[in-house]
């Protein structure tokens, strides 16, 4: 017999922690709102919701009153099941036959990309007596899914015969919305013709093309729904948006070692940073093997700690890393410290590591707690 026992060890503070400001969050997607008023809203988790948490802010987005949840797979669209969260799920990618079935029980919404595809889920849908709304999905550009336009009118005949499913929606992705604009314009464009081709508005309940840059720089046409992104989290793709956004994720760590070394002393993996004069370096309890990327290494990195910026010294490691706070005698082990948040833009960061935020965002590994705040 095993007999539960409690456990009376005391529980010390996280090293590497993510802080996550709930209201900046909110603000975000108030925004957007403001952006296009009359156009509903899909807000994407996919990934963790960006690496923030997927459960809670999933929950924070269906209080807010979207319409969709956007997430990229099945195993995304259970954990937001499981969590008791009501709003309607969108699968933003194809689906493979062995998850057609948990899709249809659950009323999930797929997007369609082939005839295949199609049949399998009305097969499914008519087992099981329902009818599945799902949503057409056009590549106008992106190359990554969706049915090319050539033959459109002929496909959505062939799925209208489908009695199983509901052609819902229509959708497509933007691929350089942030990159090229002439382009991204061009793509609005074709995608209205399509819809008027198919129809016109009136042919599909909901209507979306646009991400995050899609809805800060460009007019929505024949659009009635949004699938903003990463501008929830608090970064615009287009610069010029920044200053409207707050900043939701704060990565942190803490102090834990203070030494000095003398002049010629190298400093982490490689010794690749070799002290000029007696420095004084303090260690960081975080590392790439929580998220923070190693490849800012070498790139004039730095953290803020009690309210002065400090480079980073070498290489960063898997758990640690270290900086020069020589001529800060008031840093002490223990001290917070933001790696990127509202004093480091995460954009900086990435800018430094040659990467984008969303993959500094999505990098931040499950050891780095997440709390949440309001304020």
């Amino acid at each position: 017999m095993i007999t539960h026992v409690e456990p009376t060890e005391s529980i010390s503070p996280p090293r590497a922690w993510a802080e996550i400001n709930t209201s900046a969050l909110q603000h975000n997607l108030r925004v957007a709102h403001e952006v296009w008023p009359n156009i509903a809203m899909m807000a994407v988790v996919k990934a963790g919701a960006y690496g923030h948490g997927l459960e809670d802010i999933a929950a924070i987005f269906a209080k807010q009153g979207v319409t969709f949840l956007g997430v990229a797979n099945v195993g995304e669209a259970r954990r937001i099941h499981r969590a008791g969260i009501t709003i309607r799920i969108y699968l933003l990618g194809a689906t493979w036959s062995e998850e057609r079935r948990e899709i249809v029980e659950h009323d999930w919404t797929p997007c369609i990309s082939s005839i295949a595809e199609a049949r399998s889920f009305d097969q499914i849908a008519r087992e099981q007596g329902k009818c599945l709304r799902v949503h057409l999905a056009v590549d106008t550009g992106m190359g990554r899914g969706g049915f090319v336009a050539d033959h459109l009118p002929e496909v959505l005949a062939t799925l209208r015969t489908f009695t199983g499913l509901e052609v819902e929606g229509i959708g497509s992705h933007l691929p350089s919305a942030d990159e090229d604009e002439e382009f991204t314009k061009k793509q609005f464009l074709r995608f209205a013709k399509i819809i008027d081709d198919l129809g016109g508005p009136a042919a599909f309940k909901w209507r979306h093309l646009a991400n995050s840059a899609g809805l800060l720089g460009y007019d929505p046409l024949e659009c009635n729904l949004s699938r903003p992104g990463l501008m929830l989290y608090g970064v615009s793709p287009l610069p010029e948006f920044q200053k409207k956004l707050r900043t939701v994720m704060s990565l942190k760590s803490r102090v834990t070692l203070i030494r000095e070394l003398p002049a010629g002393h190298g400093v982490s993996y490689g010794r690749e940073f070799v002290t000029q004069r007696p420095t004084v370096v303090a260690t960081i309890g975080i590392g790439y093997g929580d998220g923070y990327p190693r490849h800012v290494s070498g790139h004039a990195a730095r953290v803020f700690v009690r309210g002065k910026y400090f480079p980073i010294l070498g290489r960063v490691t898997m758990d640690q890393m270290m900086i020069d706070v020589t001529d800060a005698a008031d840093v002490c082990e223990g001290d917070e410290v933001e790696l990127f948040g509202p004093h480091i833009p995460v954009s900086e960061v990435a800018a430094k590591a040659d990467t984008i935020p969303w993959h500094i965002f999505t990098g931040i590994t499950p050891r780095v707690s997440r709390i949440y705040i309001d304020g």
